[in-house]
């Protein structure tokens, strides 16, 4: 008797949106695209939403100088720093319910109810340069809704990518993709630098104007998951269905018989391994990130360079360099990281690298402009480096954990525990360093160098951990390429691989 003959393997086209009706309305009135091509438009709108989320946070730092020298109440710096640190303290707390939020709801709409509500806070703010405002709780309360509403975006979009990629070329895709910071800061450094000869209340409308567009965008054509558009269920979530109001099917599923997965609590999540170590460490690595974010200007100002002293509007257009060797930075530690397989080591070697350049860069980045130049990017690259890898490929994979053994929707909430603990550290530093200022910029610096060496000492016990592995691999590699058993060939960066 003659066996049936084997199922045919499945295209991978998906079917057309048009008339299946899935997904949102703007794929939908596109052609069937190809799975890569949807994972390609997911981190092209993603890496869109968060370069725009940052280039709104860009402003204050921009206008600080303009702000102490004809605004008040902020004659203070200590009162810009209490501004900053309104905006970030609110940010960090409300990762906390942001991230589970965004293990509940449709992470398309969530993110861009963010992105359009957030644009009209960032543009609340610039409101009281044409209202005459000069309350300081007028702005404190602006920043405080802001911090709130931007809150929703970091662990959705982290959320939405780890959905679609999986596997060990997760460190370099979101090494990559997490440029989005650098290029979000570079855009919003060079906006608000250029609006505010305008006057400082254009360098945040337009920066609100911008982001509430992208939230249009990504309502219309980002599909936060493969079910969305007809793919089956991606490693870490089995197909779910909901009918929405709009006629959207959300899962690819048939049927009324699947149920939610529930989402996360935060005890849970934090009782994953590796959780509270890399929140901790991102805490101190993240005060100094934000620390150079909202002061870098600033500091840039009012430092004579090559014996001349440069405007708000030069030292905002210089400080974009930082986030120049920021972007090599998060490339860099996220291939290094595939590569060894060790993302703890790679991010404490960074981490031990960003003491010396930073006492070099003040040292001596007052030498010359060139000087200056090369130094500050090779800070933002160790700075910016283990930031990146821990907020991107470190909470995708803790959020994907064997432990939770797939029955669980963690990504959001594992992504808010860590990036919120690491918020409280960026709302911590700038707000010192309003204060601690006035009595030098040496004792900023050492502050600085003291919180690195604290983020790459809690991971020792990673490290630990991660070097006989890292010894290990090279062995078996060696043996292999003298058996002959050489490496496969290079694959498309967009190819997942388990």
């Amino acid at each position: 008797m003659m066996k049936p003959p084997a199922p045919a393997v499945p295209s991978p086209e998906p079917p057309r949106l048009a008339g299946g009706g899935r997904g949102p309305r703007g794929l939908r009135s596109l052609p069937a695209l190809s799975y890569n091509t949807h994972r390609a438009l997911v981190l092209g709108l993603t890496f869109l939403a968060y370069a725009l989320y940052h280039a709104s946070r860009k402003p204050p730092s921009i206008v600080k100088r303009e702000l102490a020298r004809s605004w008040p109440p902020f004659a203070d710096p200590a009162l810009l720093g209490a501004t900053d640190v309104a905006f970030l303290t609110s940010y960090s707390l409300g990762m906390f319910v942001a991230g589970h939020l965004g293990d509940c709801l449709d992470l398309r709409r969530f993110l861009a109810f963010g992105m359009v509500t957030s644009g009209a806070a960032v543009a609340l703010f610039g409101a009281g340069y044409f209202l005459g405002q000069h309350s300081l709780a007028f702005y404190v309360v602006a920043q405080v809704i802001a911090g709130l509403l931007q809150s929703t975006g970091w662990p959705s979009v982290v959320a939405i990518v780890g959905n679609w990629f999986s596997g060990r070329r997760r460190g370099l895709i979101m090494g990559i993709w997490n440029a989005h910071t650098s290029v979000g800061n570079i855009t919003g450094s060079l906006v608000a630098a250029a609006m505010l000869g305008y006057g400082w209340g254009w360098s945040f409308v337009v920066p609100g104007g911008l982001i509430a567009l992208g939230g249009v965008l990504v309502l219309f054509f980002l599909a936060p998951y493969p079910q969305y558009v007809g793919f089956g269920p991606s490693p870490i979530e089995e197909p779910v269905t909901d009918e929405s109001t709009d006629g959207e099917d959300i899962s690819a599923a048939d049927g009324a018989g699947k149920d939610r997965r529930d989402a996360v609590g935060i005890f849970k999540a934090l009782a994953i391994p590796g959780v509270v170590i890399f929140a901790l460490c991102l805490f101190f690595a993240k005060l100094v990130a934000y620390t150079f974010l909202y002061w870098l200007p600033f500091y840039l100002s009012q430092t004579a360079i090559g014996d001349e002293h440069m405007s708000a509007a030069s030292a905002g257009y210089l400080s974009v360099l930082f986030d120049v060797g920021g972007i090599v930075g998060g490339v860099l530690a996220g291939f290094i990281s595939d590569q060894l397989n060790a993302r703890a080591t790679t991010a404490a070697v960074f981490m031990y690298l960003a003491i010396p350049s930073l006492f070099l860069f003040h040292a001596y980045g007052s030498t010359s402009k060139a000087t200056n130049i090369g130094l500050m990017m090779i800070s933002g690259l160790f700075v910016n480096g283990p930031y990146a890898l821990i907020t991107t490929a470190v909470s995708a994979d803790l959020g994907t954990h064997k432990s939770l053994k797939g029955d669980s929707r963690a990504l959001a909430t594992v992504t808010a525990i860590i990036d919120g603990t690491g918020s409280l550290g960026a709302a911590l530093g700038p707000f010192i360093t309003g204060f601690i200022s006035r009595k030098g910029w040496d004792l900023v610096f050492t502050m600085l160098a003291l919180c690195a060496l604290v983020a790459a000492v809690l991971l020792s016990s990673h490290v630990k951990t991660e070097i006989p592995q890292i010894i290990q691999k090279w062995r078996d590699r060696s043996t292999n390429t003298q058996n002959g058993n050489a490496d496969p060939g290079v694959q498309p960066l967009l190819v997942d691989e388990s």
